[in-house]
């Protein structure tokens, strides 16, 4: 379905929150908002209303403002990677579906679809196998690299609890090696250039344990992620990332790092351990 009409670009149908949380993101990675929103029509009123709603013109002005201002071609994909559950409103699908993997997978997809239409997806399986690809419905070829990555990097996050091995194919190319993507989803598979921009996800082959399919573990768990603090472990987490990616080797020690963030090794050590990982 071809919808890149005028008209179409300018109704109101993607939530404020996601270019709340896109905006934040990036004063994250050291742009000023006055910076990212220039030219886009976008307020902080805007931002601030949890019932406004943008245009895709409105969205794609701002993505192409971000575009040239980040300086890592995976931030993108990393951005995809915040957008959880909750973040999509979808807490009440996981509920729903928590005991039914498979159908979990195929209503979220069909939420997404209607909910955050930059682009389009399409669902397939075979036996325990899930196949996503994502089709530009709107011809913004120049942004399609950078929503593409967007929807992946979220895919990866709302599915690893339930799908294992992920195989992450983009049509276009990538000057980052394989080895950097993987820091970003360690075990999972990428293929650039190719045909299709789609990713393909088993089932785990073991189902929910029993103690965390209920609703009193998904809400502790919704309630546990959305803390403060554990958003500042996720964001401490994406800053030593980047200064391991500027400058690997020797200089990349925990105290290190810790001494170019401004925090003690141990909380440093804290907050890489809150966001599940390790230095």
């Amino acid at each position: 379905m071809e919808t890149s009409s005028e008209l179409a670009l300018e109704v109101p149908i993607v939530s404020a929150r996601y270019a709340r949380r896109f905006v934040r993101f990036m004063e994250h990675r050291g742009v000023k908002r006055h910076t990212i929103l220039a030219n886009t029509g976008i307020t902080d009123d805007m931002l601030n209303n949890p019932d406004a709603s943008l245009s895709m013109h409105q969205v794609m002005d701002l993505l192409r403002q971000a575009d040239w201002l980040m300086t890592d071609e995976r931030a993108a994909f990393e951005f995809g990677q915040q957008l959880d559950l909750p973040s999509h409103g979808l807490l009440g699908f996981a509920m729903l579906g928590q005991e039914n993997p498979r159908r979990l997978v195929s209503m979220i997809v069909q939420y997404l679809r209607v909910g955050l239409p930059l682009m389009d997806m399409e669902l397939e399986s075979t036996g325990s196998t899930f196949r996503i690809r994502l089709i530009d419905t709107w011809g913004v070829e120049d942004l399609r690299p950078c929503l593409t990555k967007i929807y992946m990097g979220s895919i990866h996050r709302i599915s690893c609890q339930v799908c294992s091995h992920f195989h992450f194919q983009f049509d276009f190319p990538s000057s980052a090696s394989l080895e950097d993507w993987q820091l970003l989803a360690p075990g999972c598979e990428f293929e650039f250039d190719a045909p299709v921009a789609q990713v393909t996800m088993p089932l785990k082959g073991s189902p929910i344990p029993k103690s965390e399919a209920n609703l009193e573990f998904l809400v502790a768990r919704t309630r546990c992620h959305r803390k403060p603090g554990n958003l500042e472990a996720d964001e401490t987490a994406m800053q030593v990332r980047e200064l391991i990616m500027s400058q690997p080797g020797r200089p990349c020690t925990t105290e290190n790092i810790a001494r170019r963030l401004d925090i003690s090794p141990r909380t440093l050590r804290q907050h890489l351990a809150s966001a599940g990982t390790s230095f």
